[in-house]
């Protein structure tokens, strides 16, 4: 028998570094229909996980914690999604810089990546808001899940641009960590033990995922059109405050990404084997 189907042991930080860079080079060169196709399917996965969020918090009978906490883990749905079943995410992708920091990649296919990912990520994410729109969803548990809809939208949408960005950073740190364990696993069971923690984290403490805020502030902008419900401010749940809220989260979701955990990486693993 060959011993190394026997082998469970997960792959070493080194091991991952080198399947970084190797997935790295062939997602910068997947054709654009696929990476667009991709990218699509990889937004309405993490909105799925948004759905998911939302369903628990929604519900009153829970404490703050639990309900954090419990919300995270199922809206670890999303990544799980992308890695197991297949996507291309904005976020996951940012880990594309270490291939680029090895000169395995150009600054333009990064970039050509990136851009194409991105737009098909909001395609994906806005167009499945509309059709959680359009099934009434939001009006389960008594219109309770609406209005977490509308409350999360109004938050997010009023954050400040500083806070927006570091909550940004934090968050993409935790998410490419997540791919980065995810990819020591050698089994399913593995990749999905590996993302849950990372992902129910960054849930549960409240920072910011640009692709999740392509489906959650959509979702309320369209909820936002039917009522108007006490004590919710809807001033900012609008395009403009969405683009708001998008920029310093997404350059916040590259510096945690990219610098944070990619070049972190590649200065620890392959550049001194480089040199």
């Amino acid at each position: 028998m060959d011993d190394r189907r026997m082998n469970f042991d997960p792959f070493s930080p080194k091991e991952i570094a080198e399947k970084v860079e190797t997935v790295g080079v062939a997602k910068a060169h997947l054709p654009t229909l696929q990476t667009v196709m991709l990218g699509m399917v990889a937004g309405g996965f993490i909105g799925l996980g948004a759905l998911y969020y939302t369903l628990v918090i929604s519900d009153a009978q829970l404490s703050f914690g639990v309900a954090r906490v419990l919300g995270g883990v199922v809206f670890s749905l999303g990544l799980i999604l992308v890695v197991v079943a297949g996507a291309e995410l904005f976020t996951g992708n940012n880990l594309l810089v270490m291939a680029w920091a090895d000169r395995k990649i150009t600054l333009a296919e990064l970039l050509r990546n990136w851009v194409l990912v991105y737009v098909a990520n909001a395609a994906g994410a806005i167009g499945l808001a509309a059709v959680v729109y359009l099934s009434h969803h939001a009006g389960m548990n008594g219109g309770a899940v609406g209005l977490t809809y509308l409350k999360i939208a109004a938050a997010k949408t009023a954050l400040p641009f500083g806070e927006a960005f570091f909550k940004g950073v934090l968050c993409n740190l935790l998410v490419c960590l997540a791919v980065w364990l995810a990819l020591a696993g050698r089994s399913v069971t593995d990749k999905v033990l590996a993302i849950v923690f990372p992902i129910s984290a960054f849930v549960a403490a409240g920072f910011e995922h640009s692709v999740a805020n392509m489906y959650f502030i959509p979702l309320g902008i369209f909820l936002a059109g039917d009522a108007a419900p006490a004590g919710v401010n809807l001033a900012t749940v609008n395009w403009h405050g969405f683009v708001d809220n998008l920029i310093p989260v997404t350059l916040g979701n590259i510096v945690g990404g990219s610098v944070l955990v990619a070049l972190v990486y590649y200065t620890i693993y392959q550049r001194p084997a480089k040199n």
